[in-house]
């Protein structure tokens, strides 16, 4: 059993957000998170852009995370830090920082992958929130993936279903911009679903073999409708815009729900956690807490500000491997694409 308190300093740079937290074992004592507002005039994620913001960030953000925990940095057990998936750029930044870092207060490097922190958020101590319990599936839904993950422990998962093309942050966040609503699109959907009618109108949804999923169809089916309708009634959207978003949302939400039944039946898992960006989605939480009653399940829903991109779950994961003592040396690389 430990006897010292262990202290993580965690680092997320893997796309947009750069991001720095301080874990007390498995509590977060800070968790700060600096967004890049340069990319809603261009209406996605600048790769190039991405990277110099990180550059500018990285210093004043772990200065701010170690100063609200009141940790100094003589204190730390550990760096952990985001290795990939992600944005090369954007990634290599974090992993200079992080690397220099350890070397100079010569204490352990920990590289984590991005999925597999989304998925282990849920082990952060957090009053009113419970852990799930071994084996259980998650499904991590974001801008980048959309996966059915059996999580058999800590360090044992294996993806039994993913997308076959687009993610489901992607489908909702172009579903958005062809309705010409500002990026990040997603939140918007979500908002302005709680005003409409979810069975207005129909859309049909992609059949796909086994647990994978498919967004890229039900985008283009949502493209000619939108093109259609406006050719009649140049003010269609803006007329009806509550009803067309919630209409989208209820079919994604159908596509998710309808794997997960599949992958409880196969599994007999019924243990349910989300994790991702995409799990802030106000109908799919709902949805998901609603199951519980309906299909005997035990739903897990983090905190919603574990659900994107932060470094609080690279921080968890970092104090998992840290018992263990899975430690990195200097020459580990970042990388865009990895391994699950």
């Amino acid at each position: 059993m430990l006897h010292n308190d262990v202290f993580i300093l965690a680092i997320e740079s893997s796309c947009d957000d750069t991001a720095a937290a301080v874990l007390r074992n498995n509590k977060v004592l800070s968790n700060v998170v600096a967004g890049q507002k340069i990319h809603e005039e261009y209406g996605g994620v600048v790769p190039e852009l991405a990277s110099r913001a990180h550059q500018q960030n990285i210093v004043p953000v772990v200065d701010m995370a170690l100063k609200r925990a009141n940790v100094n940095k003589n204190q730390l057990s550990a760096i952990a830090f985001t290795q990939g998936p992600g944005l090369m750029g954007s990634l290599l930044v974090g992993t200079s920082f992080a690397k220099s870092l350890s070397l100079s207060l010569d204490i352990p490097l920990i590289a984590v992958n991005h999925m597999h922190a989304h998925i282990l958020a849920h082990f952060i101590d957090e009053e009113g929130f419970d852990k799930p319990e071994f084996p259980f599936l998650a499904l991590t839904i974001s801008g980048g993936h959309t996966q059915i993950v059996k999580v058999n422990s800590f360090f044992n998962m294996e993806i039994i279903g993913e997308t076959t093309d687009d993610a489901v942050g992607e489908a909702f966040d172009k579903s958005a911009k062809i309705m010409g609503l500002p990026y990040p699109g997603g939140p918007l959907i979500d908002k302005f679903a709680k005003e409409g009618n979810p069975k207005k109108y129909q859309f049909t949804k992609p059949k796909v073999d086994g647990l994978n999923f498919s967004f890229s169809g039900l985008k283009t089916q949502i493209l000619y409708f939108i093109q259609r309708n406006v050719l009649e009634n140049p003010n269609f959207i803006e007329e009806n815009k509550a009803d067309i978003c919630a209409s989208i949302q209820h079919t994604i939400i159908e596509i998710l729900m309808e794997k997960l039944k599949m992958a409880v039946a196969e599994t007999g898992i019924t243990q349910i956690a989300i994790g991702g960006g995409v799990s802030a989605n106000s109908g799919i939480r709902e949805t998901l807490k609603n199951a519980e009653g309906k299909y005997g399940w035990k739903t897990f829903i983090p905190k919603f500000e574990y659900t994107t991109d932060n470094a609080a779950m690279i921080g968890i994961v970092g104090y998992q491997k840290y018992l263990e003592n899975r430690f990195n040396d200097a020459s580990i690389v970042s990388k865009a694409r990895i391994e699950f």
